[in-house]
């Protein structure tokens, strides 16, 4: 839901008067600096794959397992740099939604382990709805 010309116009005036009396404070918590260097990292990170990858095919052309170890290495590296900062990067938000009115009980496959009930729970929810039909 956007916000009202006057909703906005005192969300400005907060952010000014943050920046005037802590400009080093509201640089830290602005959402824009916190997901451009998370997408930052994420080009890093696909970038030291590159450069793993042609490291690793260097050793195998110089027959040299070392070289070819330490490429793999560094593509590694680069894939954890990557996949740590996917989600900041890409702006996706887990929200806790609670489960059972909107998804149903379990909504598996679904990944997101945060609003589901525990094993127990939902095996015992199972068994009543087979009795109770």
């Amino acid at each position: 839901m956007p916000l009202s010309e006057h909703e906005q116009r005192l969300l400005e005036q907060i952010e000014r008067a943050l920046v005037d009396d802590d400009p080093k404070f509201a640089s830290s918590v602005r959402t824009g600096d916190r997901r451009l260097k998370a997408r930052r990292k994420l080009q890093l990170g696909a970038l030291v794959i590159v450069v793993g990858m042609a490291v690793l095919v260097g050793g195998a052309v110089a027959q040299s397992f070392l070289i070819g170890a330490l490429g793999s290495l560094i593509a590694f590296a680069g894939l954890a740099l990557a996949v740590l900062n996917y989600k900041a990067a890409t702006g996706a938000v887990e929200t806790g939604t609670s489960s059972g009115s909107s998804r149903g009980p379990a909504a598996p496959g679904r990944g997101n382990r945060a609003g589901r009930q525990p094993l127990k729970n939902r095996l015992e929810e199972r068994f009543r709805r087979r009795y109770d039909q």
